[in-house]
């Protein structure tokens, strides 16, 4: 099986492919650019949205669920918003079809236009907002904290399975607030609650900043972000926060009476974290032979392999399983005991590497006798010999040990590709033969970002929160700098 596996160092892309396809994540579809997820996919998306929803829960949200449709002048009203959507939107236009005058199929009935087109919802700020404004009278109304687990539409032209997909699965939080500094404040503490996510919970490193104007939420006065790296030294955005200010408020006419019984604007943010996490995940800490999944987040945590010559042995060896499998249980683990008779050992062996299992315990009459086991990770693939009188304890040691383990490496291979640079010759030299994160000087125009785009695909992937001030020169046009910002190619 392993072998079907396209190796990273021949074809990188083909290698995220081949994970996605044959460790059960997704499929193709029927409907171009988008994808299905598959049960041991959407089993990876239910964990990362169950600890999401509890974090968010946890800071005070609760969950509501607004129309897939929007109307189209919605978007109108805000300038910003509208141009950096408007040519990723599918519209509906017609309400009804109709049996084809010659009998073979459907068509669209003319006679059921809609008086106004409804756009299927790339984001949902508008509807949002329109509704908050019913919503929020006065101050006691704030700050409204509400989050939607939702599907969005944005009608890509390349697509790829997780990454980029014209349909995929989202959270998105939008909050109302009495003033700038609050609303300020809820969009650093959820860019925080993502990079807790990202790094305890997916066991990936980011660097948290904010985007330049140019790469800035269409409508947000501020757009802060996660940044991760991924082994091919291509970044990929893990999540954004963007503090939207009163643009929507007024696009909305939303207003509420102060203590001082004046009539304000309210102030806005919102944020999101899509299924294009799961692709990051992939990327992160996957190997040739298959995906390696952080046991925080993975579907399965431990698979216990029976290795059997006949019922007799298979039953003895169950019986063991099952007490081993109530105790782990009892401490939250996810187990499953795999006694298909279609498949041998060797190929069970290979069907959870793929899976990304973190831990694989074989079992047979021998083990029984000598009251051992070999229990197997997935991340080192090292064998350690246990006895079963201590696996349950072992093993949920074992799980918090390789969860450690992933994020130290993720974090050690990012450390490594950072990189200072200092000249543009030297930024192109270092971008072509090592990827990673580039970090250099920027005069600050959008001109400038904009060339160097264009001549490198490199883009800014943030300013760093924890940026030091330092004088220097831009790379490109070599006005003065006063601080380096990152540089990558990205997903």
């Amino acid at each position: 099986m392993n072998k079907e596996i396209t190796s990273r160092s021949t074809d990188y892309s083909q290698w995220y492919n081949d994970l996605v396809i044959k460790g059960s994540l997704a499929d193709y579809s029927a409907v171009r650019g988008c994808m299905v997820i598959k049960p041991y996919g959407y089993a990876l998306w239910e964990n990362m949205q169950q600890q999401l929803d509890k974090m968010f829960k946890e800071t005070g949200h609760v969950n509501a669920y607004f129309p897939l449709f929007i109307p189209k002048s919605f978007l109108a009203r805000e300038a910003a918003h509208v141009e950096g959507f408007a040519k990723e939107c599918a519209v509906v236009t017609h309400y009804r079809l109709k049996n084809s005058d010659d009998g073979q199929g459907v068509v669209v009935d003319p006679e059921a236009k809609l008086d106004e087109e409804l756009i299927v919802r790339p984001t949902s700020e508008t509807i949002i907002w329109n509704t908050y404004k019913s919503w929020i009278k006065s101050y006691r109304d704030l700050p409204l904290l509400i989050n939607q687990w939702a599907n969005v539409v944005r009608w890509e032209m390349r697509t790829r399975l997780f990454l980029r997909t014209a349909e995929f699965l989202w959270q998105e939080g939008h909050t109302a607030h009495a003033t700038r500094d609050e609303a300020i404040s809820e969009t650093e503490r959820m860019l925080d609650v993502y990079a807790t996510f990202a790094e305890q919970w997916m066991a990936i490193p980011v660097v948290k900043g904010v985007k330049t104007a140019n790469e800035r939420f269409a409508g947000a006065e501020e757009t802060y972000c996660i940044e991760a790296l991924m082994q091919d030294g291509k970044a990929l955005q893990a999540g954004t926060s963007h503090f939207l200010g009163q643009n929507f408020a007024k696009a909305f006419d939303v207003t509420f009476v102060t203590r001082e019984n004046k009539e304000e604007f309210v102030w806005a943010t919102s944020w999101g974290v899509s299924t294009r996490l799961i692709g990051a995940l992939i990327m992160a800490h996957s190997d040739d032979d298959g995906l390696v999944l952080p046991p925080k987040l993975a579907p399965l945590q431990v698979v216990i392999i029976p290795i059997h010559r006949n019922d007799e042995q298979l039953q003895q060896i169950k019986t063991k399983a099952e007490v081993i499998m109530q105790s782990l249980k009892k401490d939250g683990i996810s187990v499953k005991f795999d006694d298909d008779d279609k498949q041998k050992p060797g190929w069970k062996f290979a069907e959870y590497e793929m899976k990304g299992v973190p831990l694989r315990l074989a079992l047979g009459p021998r083990d029984l006798e000598n009251n051992t086991a070999e229990l197997v990770r997935r991340d080192t693939k090292e064998k350690q010999s246990v006895n079963l009188d201590q696996v349950t304890e072992i093993i949920p040691a074992m799980l918090d040990a390789i969860q450690h383990n992933m994020y130290k490496k993720a974090l050690d291979f990012r450390d490594r590709n950072i990189y200072q640079v200092n000249s543009f010759e030297e930024f192109k030299a270092t971008l072509d033969d090592k990827g990673g994160f580039i970090a250099a000087h920027w005069d600050g125009t959008p001109e400038t970002e904009a060339k160097i785009k264009e001549l490198t695909k490199a883009t800014i992937r943030c300013i760093p929160l924890n940026n030091t001030k330092e004088s220097g020169t831009c790379i490109l046009t070599g006005k003065p700098s006063h601080q380096r910002v990152l540089f990558a190619k990205a997903y």
